[in-house]
């Protein structure tokens, strides 16, 4: 399970935990915000470190270092006796979240056959739905142990995760791209037989590999300073893939997940639900949501395209997120009748667009578009950028919605989601079918750039398919 499935296993348990935390704590709205929050502000510095770790010590122990920072800070918050307590443990934990986070799919993406490495990129969110699930979950089970005890029991739990990541470093190899850039091109080549059919395609793509790494005496010549140059200063071909994989990164999270996810039960109970116990069950029908509907995504991604489920994702959220905004303003003016039910399904109709769409293949695209002497600072500059509009989203909700009410905080995510439509369409190539190598092409030429784009027409083949 990777980084972000710790991160969204702990907003789903975050999401009731902190009723009783506000009760047996008692601490003010402003610090649960500050709580919630400051996990992915403190992340963002753990992924952009992760990616020079990950580039010094391998993709691989990038992520043990990492799951030993989260257990620390797990066990940090679940003996804390105090907000400042809580705090120390949250910051521990948002750093090693950061450094896992960016990492996990650039791995995966990396070590995956180009068949089928949409698929296996984005198979992780399934862990990460799960974990929301649950966390969920074990709110309403343990929601009636003693208020000193239960959200103790719901944050410890959290570290489970990162133990079951212990054992899968036993086991899994590290990456043949980065064992390239070592010059260790025996062990790349062994990885290479492991994880491709025949002996002729694992040589067919080391060799492209080695190409676009550089190696030997090409590849000695750069160092840090001139990575980090030419990020803050990029050609015109790294501008289009920092401007796509930063920009998806960043729509994933101002259209609201991280909200509908950690505020849940505020949202329900605007929706006119009450009772803890009714509001945390109604969060575990989000979470069987969310879980049922990665499947659909990661079945279809290396078969119909990341486009065309782009589509489908973007254009559902913003559906679904103006009819979340329409039914509570209809309950705050006093007009009942469906709308309670309408804001329900609406906010399951939407992580299930999320999750279907823009969820993963956020990941995966990011993960996919960038050169490989650049990818795992790139990648980590993007998921820094996830993790402040993340953090922002989350500590600012319950503020924004006192001031503007939260149907009228999902009209502004809803608009965010819109706008998500019209970035798909001009600034995400299609990648599916393309080695990493080759998808460097694609940004290389204006021309390739419009001309990888999937028309619309192939969501309606997709909606086919579905239905």
């Amino acid at each position: 399970m990777n980084r972000r499935a710790q991160l969204l296993a702990d907003g789903g348990v975050m999401s009731g935990a902190i009723i009783f935390i506000e009760e047996d704590l008692r601490i003010t709205e402003v610090q649960i915000e500050v709580l919630v929050g400051c996990l992915s502000i403190i992340s963002l510095f753990g992924s952009i470190a992760g990616g020079r770790t990950s580039d010094i010590i391998g993709r691989k122990w990038t992520m043990a270092l990492a799951a030993v920072v989260f257990q620390v800070g797990v066990a940090v918050m679940t003996f804390a006796d105090s907000f400042r307590a809580l705090m120390i443990g949250r910051l521990l934990a948002g750093v090693g979240m950061g450094f896992g986070g960016m990492i996990t799919p650039l791995y995966i993406a990396e070590i995956s056959p180009t068949i089928s490495r949409g698929t296996l990129t984005s198979f992780p969110e399934i862990f990460v739905n799960l974990g929301i699930l649950l966390g969920y979950i074990s709110n309403y089970v343990f929601a009636g142990l003693s208020v000193h005890i239960n959200w103790r029991v719901m944050l410890g739990i959290g570290i489970l995760p990162s133990v079951f990541i212990g054992f899968a470093l036993f086991v899994i190899p590290e990456s043949p791209r980065w064992l390239v850039m070592q010059d260790r091109v025996d062990e790349a080549r062994l990885v290479l037989l492991k994880t491709h059919e025949d002996e002729r395609e694992a040589e067919e793509r080391l060799a492209e590999i080695q190409l676009a790494a550089g190696t030997g005496n090409n590849a000695r010549k750069y160092g840090e300073k001139a990575v980090w140059q030419e990020l803050l200063c990029p050609s015109p071909p790294l501008r289009r893939m920092l401007i796509t994989g930063i920009g998806i990164q960043c729509f994933q999270q101002i259209t609201g997940i991280d909200a509908a996810v950690i505020y849940s039960p505020e949202i329900f109970k605007d929706a006119g639900m009450k009772g803890n116990s009714n509001l945390l069950a109604a969060t575990v029908a989000v979470g069987v949501t969310k879980t049922s509907f990665i499947l659909v995504a990661i079945f279809l991604i290396d078969k119909v395209g990341r486009k065309p489920l782009l589509y489908v994702s973007t254009i559902g959220m913003t559906v679904c997120l103006f009819s979340v905004g329409v039914s509570l303003s209809l309950l705050k003016e006093g007009v009942a009748g469906a709308a309670p039910l309408l804001a329900i399904l609406s906010v399951c109709g939407y992580v299930a667009f999320f999750s279907v769409g823009i969820g993963p293949i956020c990941w995966v695209v990011s993960s996919e578009i960038f050169p490989l002497r650049y990818r795992a600072q790139a990648a980590a500059l993007g998921a820094a950028g996830n993790r402040v509009c993340s953090g922002l989203i989350s500590m600012s909700f319950l503020s924004v919605s006192r001031a503007i009410t939260v149907g009228g905080t999902f009209f502004v995510f809803a608009a965010m989601s819109a706008a998500s439509v019209a970035f798909v369409y001009a600034l995400v190539p299609e990648t599916r079918g393309k080695s990493l190598e080759q998808i460097e092409s694609l940004f290389q030429d204006p021309r390739d750039w419009k001309g990888s784009q999937v028309e619309m027409e192939d969501v309606e083949h997709l909606v086919e398919k579905v239905t």
